[in-house]
Parts: C-alpha cells; sequence; structure tokens
C-alpha cells in the first residue's frame, strides 16, 4: 500500500508560480510512474504531466508544456511540480498518481491551486 500527500497548493495571481509536492509512504517509490492530474471545478479530471521512475523522461499536457515542469526525488520519497507562468485557467484541485502500467494505482487527496486574474 502506498500513501500520497499533496502539498504547495494555495492562491497565486496570474504570472506567478508555485511548487507542488507529492510525498509518498513505503519504500517502493521508485516502481512508481508518478503523474499530476488536475480537475477543475464542472469539468472531467485531466492529465498534466508524468515522469518516469528514473525521473529521465517526463510527459506533459499540451496545455502545460513549457509553463510546468515534473520531477521527483527518489531518495525522498517525493514527486514536484512545478508551475510557472500560471493562468486563471490552472486553477484546479491537483493530484498526483503512482501508477505500476497504464492506470493510476494509488491517488493523493489533492491540493487546490487558485489562480487570479
Amino acid at each position: 500500500q502506498v500513501q500520497l500527500v499533496e502539498s504547495g497548493g494555495g492562491v497565486v495571481q496570474a504570472g506567478g508560480s508555485l511548487r507542488l509536492s507529492c510525498a509518498a509512504s513505503g519504500r517502493t517509490f521508485s516502481r512508481y510512474i508518478m503523474d499530476w492530474f488536475r480537475q477543475a471545478p464542472g469539468k472531467e479530471r485531466e492529465f498534466v504531466a508524468s515522469v518516469s521512475r528514473s525521473g529521465g523522461s517526463t510527459v506533459y499536457a499540451d496545455s502545460v508544456k513549457g509553463r510546468f515542469t515534473i520531477s521527483r526525488d527518489n531518495a525522498k520519497n517525493t514527486v514536484y511540480l512545478q508551475m510557472n507562468s500560471l493562468k486563471p485557467e490552472d486553477t484546479a484541485v491537483y493530484y498526483c498518481a503512482g501508477r505500476t502500467i497504464a492506470t493510476p494505482d494509488y491517488w493523493g487527496q489533492g491540493t487546490q491551486v487558485i489562480v487570479s486574474s
């Protein structure tokens, strides 16, 4: 069993930055591909970014490419999402997730990000 706990959300003005963290319990963190998803009010949850087990490979949604950076520190069992040049449309609850293959096996509880215009 893996538990994921996100932190770092908050309220920021458009153009600002935030860094989200997701701390994982257990000793198997490096076995999981880690993802960030987000869900805006009234919308479906959408993929944001993914990082490989080693951290050497990343994938981003087109909407955040060039603005967000996902990274991980396997020694600290933590995955990060650095968000720059934030826009009001980035307002959402952000979730981290861990998976071994295609679909997430574990989810965090989410952290709220609000970007004011």
